[in-house]
């Protein structure tokens, strides 16, 4: 859990913290499309933001939130705002940490440590799960599907239904199992209703190019089929 997204429009203080933190391990890659930062988080896919306030187009609050959107990483703040009300901002927009300039690199490096430990390492309360099938990759609480470079964006059931056909893989989801996984009351549930959402679990494989990779079992419910090749 070492790669560290740098969102800093001075190319003296990006060029800075690149090489401090390559020396210390991590693997950087620098923010270039300031009108979309959230392209170059999604190719990225960093563990850690170090996010400026002041950019161009949008400022720091904007891009967290876009972040916030599509990821729980940690975001920590670098800017030469010392107000209490820019901090404020800060976590309330989404952010986990401040860091004001000018800034002592150890300083930023204990911040970063304590960040990585605490979402992902020793100190993490609860761990983002993560189901991965041949290069395709599910996440159920950021609602999103991964293959290769591309993503789709899930509804709350599409993720659930692919979260068990994945868990269950090679074997069948009974249409119970799946009934109970997606709905607390199943007595008010139609019977179509179940069929309208893996179709449309389907077409968002469909999205990545994935076809035929969920088999209706007849009389038994569903099972995940693995079609595609690993990215």
């Amino acid at each position: 859990m070492n790669k560290i997204m740098i969102v800093e429009d001075d190319p003296k203080i990006a060029e800075h913290l690149h090489t401090y933190l390559n020396k210390y391990g991590y693997e950087v890659e620098e923010a270039k499309n300031w009108t979309d930062i959230t392209s170059d988080f999604e190719k990225y896919r960093p563990n850690l933001v170090l996010l400026d306030i002041n950019l161009p187009k949008y400022d720091g609050f904007y891009w967290c939130r876009q972040i916030r959107n599509r990821s729980l990483c940690p975001v920590v703040f670098l800017s030469a705002r010392t107000g209490g009300m820019e901090q404020v901002m800060a976590i309330e927009n989404g952010g986990d940490d401040y860091i004001t300039k000018p800034f002592a690199p150890e300083v930023v490096i204990a911040k970063i440590k304590g960040q990585l430990r605490r979402a992902y390492g020793e100190y993490a309360v609860s761990r983002e799960r993560v189901v991965e099938k041949k290069g395709v990759t599910l996440f159920p609480e950021r609602m999103e599907l991964h293959y290769g470079q591309y993503n789709v964006t899930l509804t709350k059931r599409e993720a659930d239904i692919l979260e068990l056909l994945f868990d269950r893989e090679p074997r069948v989801a009974g249409r119970e199992d799946l009934l109970e996984r997606l709905w607390e009351n199943q007595a008010f549930v139609d019977e179509n209703t179940l069929n309208v959402n893996i179709t449309r679990a389907r077409k968002k494989l469909q999205q990545l190019g994935i076809e035929n990779a969920i088999e209706t079992v007849r009389g038994a419910g569903y099972r995940l089929i693995i079609t595609w090749e690993e990215r």
